[in-house]
Protein backbone atom coordinates (compact mmCIF):
# COMPACT_ATOMS: atom_id res chain seq x y z
CA UNK A 1 0.00 0.00 0.00
CA UNK A 2 0.91 3.49 -0.67
CA UNK A 3 2.25 6.33 1.91
CA UNK A 4 1.05 9.85 2.13
CA UNK A 5 3.62 10.66 -0.80
CA UNK A 6 2.94 7.83 -2.39
CA UNK A 7 -1.04 8.91 -2.42
CA UNK A 8 -0.03 12.65 -3.78
CA UNK A 9 2.56 11.20 -6.49
CA UNK A 10 -0.72 9.35 -7.87
CA UNK A 11 -2.97 12.59 -7.86
CA UNK A 12 -0.40 14.53 -9.74
CA UNK A 13 -0.81 12.00 -12.45
CA UNK A 14 -4.83 13.92 -12.74
CA UNK A 15 -3.31 17.05 -13.54
CA UNK A 16 -3.74 18.07 -16.91
CA UNK A 17 -1.50 21.03 -18.86
CA UNK A 18 -2.99 24.34 -18.25
CA UNK A 19 -4.74 23.83 -15.40
CA UNK A 20 -5.66 25.89 -12.19
CA UNK A 21 -5.43 23.89 -9.23
CA UNK A 22 -6.69 24.10 -5.32
CA UNK A 23 -4.59 22.12 -2.86
CA UNK A 24 -6.24 21.40 0.24
CA UNK A 25 -4.50 20.87 3.80
CA UNK A 26 -3.20 17.57 4.60
CA UNK A 27 -1.78 15.32 1.76
CA UNK A 28 -3.32 17.49 -0.69
CA UNK A 29 -0.56 19.84 -0.54
CA UNK A 30 1.98 17.06 -1.24
CA UNK A 31 0.89 17.37 -5.06
CA UNK A 32 2.92 20.26 -5.36
CA UNK A 33 6.25 18.56 -5.50
CA UNK A 34 4.96 16.11 -7.88
CA UNK A 35 3.96 17.89 -10.85
CA UNK A 36 5.17 16.27 -13.92
CA UNK A 37 7.94 18.72 -15.48
CA UNK A 38 6.57 18.52 -19.17
CA UNK A 39 3.22 20.13 -17.63
CA UNK A 40 2.43 23.87 -17.14
CA UNK A 41 -0.31 24.58 -14.38
CA UNK A 42 -0.81 27.14 -12.04
CA UNK A 43 -1.50 25.81 -8.12
CA UNK A 44 -3.86 28.11 -6.11
CA UNK A 45 -3.92 28.54 -2.47
CA UNK A 46 -7.40 30.31 -1.30
CA UNK A 47 -5.17 32.43 1.28
CA UNK A 48 -4.65 34.45 -1.48
CA UNK A 49 -1.68 33.43 -3.93
CA UNK A 50 -1.41 32.35 -7.39
CA UNK A 51 1.61 30.22 -8.81
CA UNK A 52 2.84 28.36 -5.73
CA UNK A 53 5.86 26.07 -6.32
CA UNK A 54 6.95 23.29 -4.37
CA UNK A 55 7.97 23.25 -0.45
CA UNK A 56 11.38 25.16 0.63
CA UNK A 57 14.41 23.22 1.41
CA UNK A 58 15.14 23.07 5.20
CA UNK A 59 17.19 26.92 5.37
CA UNK A 60 15.46 28.40 2.65
CA UNK A 61 11.88 28.96 4.30
CA UNK A 62 10.59 32.25 4.37
CA UNK A 63 7.79 32.65 6.72
CA UNK A 64 5.97 35.69 5.33
CA UNK A 65 5.22 32.81 2.59
CA UNK A 66 2.73 29.82 3.59
CA UNK A 67 -0.38 28.49 1.73
CA UNK A 68 -4.22 27.71 3.88
CA UNK A 69 -2.85 25.22 5.95
CA UNK A 70 0.17 27.76 7.34
CA UNK A 71 2.86 25.87 6.04
CA UNK A 72 5.85 27.72 4.53
CA UNK A 73 6.24 27.38 0.62
CA UNK A 74 7.73 29.02 -1.84
CA UNK A 75 6.58 31.06 -5.38
CA UNK A 76 7.04 30.51 -9.05
CA UNK A 77 8.38 32.97 -11.35
CA UNK A 78 5.02 35.11 -12.47
CA UNK A 79 3.31 34.60 -9.20
CA UNK A 80 0.67 37.30 -7.44
CA UNK A 81 -0.51 37.69 -4.31
CA UNK A 82 -3.39 38.73 -3.24
CA UNK A 83 -7.02 39.39 -0.67
CA UNK A 84 -8.70 36.43 0.31
CA UNK A 85 -11.96 37.58 -0.80
CA UNK A 86 -10.37 38.14 -4.28
CA UNK A 87 -8.68 34.99 -3.58
CA UNK A 88 -12.64 33.57 -2.92
CA UNK A 89 -13.97 35.43 -5.97
CA UNK A 90 -11.49 33.32 -7.99
CA UNK A 91 -13.14 30.09 -6.16
CA UNK A 92 -16.81 31.10 -6.16
CA UNK A 93 -16.80 31.90 -10.23
CA UNK A 94 -15.46 28.79 -11.18
CA UNK A 95 -11.86 29.66 -12.36
CA UNK A 96 -10.71 26.22 -10.55
CA UNK A 97 -10.28 23.07 -12.74
CA UNK A 98 -9.80 21.04 -10.17
CA UNK A 99 -9.46 20.88 -6.35
CA UNK A 100 -7.72 18.17 -4.61
CA UNK A 101 -9.26 17.90 -0.76
CA UNK A 102 -8.02 15.49 2.12
CA UNK A 103 -11.31 13.90 3.98
CA UNK A 104 -12.42 12.46 6.94
CA UNK A 105 -15.07 10.38 5.50
CA UNK A 106 -16.65 10.02 1.90
CA UNK A 107 -19.74 8.56 0.96
CA UNK A 108 -20.80 6.22 -2.06
CA UNK A 109 -22.87 9.08 -2.99
CA UNK A 110 -19.69 11.61 -3.25
CA UNK A 111 -20.67 13.28 -0.16
CA UNK A 112 -17.78 14.50 1.75
CA UNK A 113 -17.05 15.77 5.72
CA UNK A 114 -13.70 16.87 6.05
CA UNK A 115 -13.87 20.02 8.61
CA UNK A 116 -15.72 18.75 12.27
CA UNK A 117 -15.48 16.55 14.40
CA UNK A 118 -18.05 16.86 16.85
CA UNK A 119 -16.55 17.42 20.77
CA UNK A 120 -13.53 18.36 19.19
CA UNK A 121 -12.16 22.24 19.02
CA UNK A 122 -12.03 23.37 15.37
CA UNK A 123 -11.43 27.11 14.42
CA UNK A 124 -13.95 26.67 11.65
CA UNK A 125 -14.60 25.25 8.46
CA UNK A 126 -11.68 27.39 6.11
CA UNK A 127 -12.18 27.49 2.44
CA UNK A 128 -13.17 24.07 2.19
CA UNK A 129 -17.56 24.85 2.00
CA UNK A 130 -17.17 27.44 -1.10
CA UNK A 131 -14.46 24.81 -2.51
CA UNK A 132 -16.97 21.79 -2.68
CA UNK A 133 -19.97 23.89 -3.80
CA UNK A 134 -17.90 25.19 -6.69
CA UNK A 135 -15.11 23.51 -8.15
CA UNK A 136 -15.79 22.07 -11.62
CA UNK A 137 -13.90 18.71 -10.34
CA UNK A 138 -12.92 17.68 -7.29
CA UNK A 139 -10.80 14.44 -6.14
CA UNK A 140 -10.07 13.17 -2.54
CA UNK A 141 -6.35 11.97 -0.86
CA UNK A 142 -7.30 10.28 1.89
CA UNK A 143 -6.53 7.22 4.36
CA UNK A 144 -8.83 3.96 3.08
CA UNK A 145 -9.52 3.37 7.01
CA UNK A 146 -9.06 4.89 10.04
CA UNK A 147 -6.51 4.39 13.35
CA UNK A 148 -9.15 1.62 14.26
CA UNK A 149 -9.23 -0.08 11.00
CA UNK A 150 -12.68 1.39 10.22
CA UNK A 151 -13.64 2.02 6.59
CA UNK A 152 -13.94 6.05 5.87
CA UNK A 153 -15.57 5.02 2.20
CA UNK A 154 -19.18 4.61 3.54
CA UNK A 155 -22.66 4.17 2.83
CA UNK A 156 -23.64 7.41 4.57
CA UNK A 157 -21.50 9.72 6.04
CA UNK A 158 -21.95 10.27 10.09
CA UNK A 159 -19.58 13.21 10.72
CA UNK A 160 -21.22 16.54 9.47
CA UNK A 161 -20.73 17.05 6.05
CA UNK A 162 -18.73 19.92 3.83
CA UNK A 163 -20.65 19.04 0.75
CA UNK A 164 -23.07 16.61 -0.95
CA UNK A 165 -22.94 14.62 -3.95
CA UNK A 166 -19.43 16.49 -4.99
CA UNK A 167 -16.62 14.24 -5.11
CA UNK A 168 -15.67 12.81 -8.29
CA UNK A 169 -12.82 10.61 -7.35
CA UNK A 170 -10.74 9.23 -4.57
CA UNK A 171 -7.70 7.98 -3.65
CA UNK A 172 -6.52 6.50 -0.99
CA UNK A 173 -3.36 4.14 0.24
CA UNK A 174 -5.51 1.10 -1.42
CA UNK A 175 -6.86 1.96 -4.48
CA UNK A 176 -8.28 4.52 -7.05
CA UNK A 177 -11.91 4.90 -6.98
CA UNK A 178 -14.37 6.69 -9.16
CA UNK A 179 -17.99 7.69 -7.37
CA UNK A 180 -20.83 7.00 -9.92
CA UNK A 181 -23.43 8.89 -10.51
CA UNK A 182 -25.96 6.29 -9.23
CA UNK A 183 -24.05 6.11 -6.51
CA UNK A 184 -21.08 3.20 -6.01
CA UNK A 185 -17.40 3.61 -5.61
CA UNK A 186 -15.83 1.89 -8.74
CA UNK A 187 -12.39 0.83 -8.06
CA UNK A 188 -9.85 1.51 -11.39
CA UNK A 189 -6.73 0.87 -9.62
CA UNK A 190 -5.48 -0.92 -6.91
CA UNK A 191 -2.28 0.16 -5.16
CA UNK A 192 0.70 -2.50 -5.80
CA UNK A 193 0.18 -6.01 -4.07
CA UNK A 194 -3.31 -4.47 -2.53
CA UNK A 195 -5.75 -7.38 -3.89
CA UNK A 196 -9.23 -6.82 -4.46
CA UNK A 197 -10.09 -8.71 -1.61
CA UNK A 198 -8.46 -6.99 0.63
CA UNK A 199 -9.77 -3.32 -0.78
CA UNK A 200 -13.32 -4.76 -0.68
CA UNK A 201 -12.94 -5.69 3.01
CA UNK A 202 -11.63 -2.26 4.03
CA UNK A 203 -14.47 -0.45 1.99
CA UNK A 204 -18.23 -0.20 3.75
CA UNK A 205 -19.66 1.57 0.78
CA UNK A 206 -20.80 -0.08 -2.35
CA UNK A 207 -17.96 -0.93 -4.20
CA UNK A 208 -18.02 -2.56 -7.89
CA UNK A 209 -14.80 -4.10 -8.64
CA UNK A 210 -13.42 -6.97 -10.99
CA UNK A 211 -11.00 -9.13 -9.91
CA UNK A 212 -8.51 -8.35 -12.97
CA UNK A 213 -8.33 -4.75 -11.47
CA UNK A 214 -4.75 -3.30 -12.76
CA UNK A 215 -1.92 -1.67 -9.75
CA UNK A 216 -1.26 1.86 -10.08
CA UNK A 217 1.53 3.10 -11.89
CA UNK A 218 3.19 5.23 -9.76
CA UNK A 219 6.74 6.56 -11.17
Amino acid sequence: MLDKNGIAKRIAKEIKDGYYVNLGIGIPTLVANYIPTHINIVLQSENGLLGMGPFPFEGEEDADLINAGKQTITTLPGSSIFDSAMSFGMIRSQKIDLTILGAMEVSEFGDIANWKIPGKMVKGMGGAMDLVASAKNIIVAMQHVNKAGESKLLPECTLPLTGVRCIKKVVTELAVLDILPEGGFQLLERAPGVSVDYIRNATSGRLIADDDTPEMQID
